[in-house]
């Protein structure tokens, strides 16, 4: 259970900076995160500075039905024998993804504190990951939050290729199958971009969260599951 006052203001109403920080804060337990997740924010730790809260005034989604996968993408799909599991290896998920290289940032904002903090919110049924194995090594992908109803991707990686695609299009079938119509990728990328996300602004995305919160969709079964 998640306590009922919620630390965060309430983004549509309170001044943010220009990039859509709206508070300072290195509480990261899971009643803090699902407040924060519940309200459209999310934790974003910056080098040298205490951890910072965003909710930014564009906001980067993935509407399901404007999905574009590349002919190459399909070929790799039916060529490729992956294996696709879900919360089977959630803290070896975020692991990889925090030695990721990302064009443009010299380390990591996945530091020990997040990992840990968010593998204690998916022991709690509250954070989850799409993995992607070639034989039995890891390869691949992907892991974000639930907050009740909607879900926030948060990082993903690849070792072999395409794998991290496999593992957002896994993700992504799998919420479908839930009744999601859309995926909350926080921030724009060239990759998200090309495969079809879009910026909306942050009151409209609000109204979506909202919307789908209200739903209280069970997204992921508890318990994980194993491959084939």
């Amino acid at each position: 259970m998640i306590k009922s006052d919620n630390p965060f203001p309430n983004p549509r109403d309170t001044p943010t900076t220009s990039e859509g920080i709206i508070a300072v804060g290195d509480d990261l337990s899971p009643d803090t995160l699902l407040h924060a997740y519940r309200s459209g924010i999310f934790p974003w730790p910056m080098d040298g500075a205490p951890l910072c809260w965003f909710c930014p005034p564009e906001r980067a989604v993935l509407d399901f039905d404007e999905i574009h996968i590349p002919r190459s993408l399909k070929k790799e799909m039916k060529r490729r024998q992956y294996q696709v599991t879900v919360d089977h290896a959630f803290t070896e998920v975020m692991k990889n993804c925090a030695k990721t290289p990302r064009p443009g940032q010299d380390g990591t904002w996945i530091t020990a504190q997040m990992v840990r903090a968010y593998t204690k919110l998916h022991q709690l049924g509250h954070a989850h990951s799409v993995e992607i194995w070639e034989a039995e090594q890891l390869v691949g992908g992907i892991y974000g939050v639930d907050p009740g109803g909607a879900f926030a991707g948060e990082s993903m990686f690849y070792l072999k290729p395409y794998a991290s695609k496999f593992a957002l299009l896994s993700l992504i079938d799998h919420l479908r199958e839930k009744g999601l119509t859309w995926l909350d990728i926080q921030v724009m990328t060239p990759h998200m971009e090309a495969l079809g996300a879009k910026e909306i602004d942050r009151n409209e995305f609000l109204d979506r969260l909202d919307q789908a919160l209200e739903r209280r969709i069970q997204l992921f079964a508890v318990g994980k599951s194993k491959r084939d």
